[in-house]
């Protein structure tokens, strides 16, 4: 039996979706990967699979660039003759999906790990791009077999939007995390809030950034951290812009790495001031990890705090109240074990990765 998955991004594969891969492996099946390019094949060869290279320029607006796509997907798939694929975000979803059908493939499964950028941003561009991103999710929706959503409020809004119908409809608890791989240390001696992320405007990097520089003020000595890329892309900050955060000494930036435990080791708090998300990975990894959470009441990060239990939610981009509970840690130092533990325990209870990876086995009918 064959499986292929098909990633917008190689470090996606062996970073989010490689303890699913044994899972599948484990049922029988001969595992394939496709991705955009060369960068970290041989992590995702370690995991005992076959990568094939299919270009994919995964926030460009082309539609020739996707059209080509699409007929390579095709094209692979012919030649493959799989049982069964998996894809995730917007252009593996739609445009993986209708090659899949096009191939004669019986077995598509979607998964939606967020809707980002194209659903939250209210620009003009935002507004055609969204149009037009729907019109193509419901073909590429109407061709998957099962649609697996990371958090009811997107699969509410799909559902709402026409984009797909219920009976397709499947819920997980995001990606799920590794308990073996994150583990709880011990604290830091100082207050250290801590955001892993994209330096994108729809993750709340502005938020964090300016609740960090009002922090800063009042208590100098609390360190502020963030790790994560600049992209080249319409949501992202520039270097330039962020550059003074740096450079005055509200934050500590650190690029990207693929060792992030050690990063989150080093933190009181983790914060995700995000305007929307499937189930973020980030926040699993940190409560795993046992730390106290700060995030927004958006879909996708409200349904990894229990209010004042393991943290905080505050509304989108209210940089006065993020920082207000900040400063709240920084008040109540003794918080950040106690809410550390009911983080812990409410990531084994709802999000560790064998009860996510066993309902994603049996919603695909593997």
């Amino acid at each position: 039996m064959k499986f292929i998955l098909i990633s917008p991004k190689n470090r996606t594969v062996y970073n989010f979706r490689g303890d699913l891969i044994k899972e599948i492996q484990a049922k029988g099946y001969d595992v394939i990967v496709t991705g955009p390019n060369d960068e970290g094949i041989k992590h995702i060869q370690e995991l005992g699979v076959r990568f094939e290279k299919i270009k994919l320029d995964k926030t460009g607006i082309n539609i020739i660039a996707d059209l080509q796509y699409t007929i390579k997907l095709l094209r692979f798939f012919k030649s493959e003759k799989p049982d069964a694929i998996l894809s995730y975000t917007i252009k593996p979803v739609i445009y993986g999906s209708i090659a899949a059908k096009l191939a004669g493939i019986k077995n598509i499964n979607s998964m939606i790990t967020g809707v980002g950028y194209v659903f939250t941003a209210e620009t003009f561009k935002a507004k055609i791009i969204r149009f037009f991103a729907s019109l193509l999710y419901k073909l590429g929706l109407n061709s998957s077999t099962n649609v697996i959503f990371q958090n009811s409020d997107d699969m509410k809004e799909f559902i709402d939007r026409g984009l797909i119908k219920e009976k397709k409809c499947r819920l997980v608890s995001g990606s799920g995390v590794n308990m073996e791989n994150f583990k709880p240390t011990l604290y830091p001696d100082n207050i250290t809030f801590f955001m892993l992320s994209r330096v994108l405007y729809s993750k709340g990097i502005r938020e964090y950034l300016e609740a960090a520089k009002k922090v800063k003020i009042k208590y100098p000595n609390v360190t502020f951290m963030l790790l994560g890329a600049v992209e080249n892309m319409q949501d992202s900050m520039s270097m330039t812009e962020l550059k003074p955060y740096i450079e005055k000494g509200i934050i500590e930036y650190f690029g990207e790495t693929n060792d992030v435990s050690k990063y989150y080791a080093k933190a009181s708090v983790f914060v995700l001031p995000s305007y929307r998300e499937g189930t973020p990975r980030t926040v699993l990894e940190a409560m795993a990890m046992a730390r106290p959470i700060i995030t927004t009441n958006a879909p996708g990060c409200r349904g990894t705090v229990n209010e004042g239990e393991n943290g905080f939610l505050v509304p989108i981009k209210d940089i006065n109240l993020l920082a207000e509970k900040m400063e709240w840690f920084i008040k109540n130092p003794e918080m950040v074990v106690e809410m550390g533990k009911a983080s812990l325990n409410l990531c084994q209870t709802r999000f560790n990765v064998d009860k996510v990876n066993h309902d994603m086995i049996k919603y695909m009918n593997l």
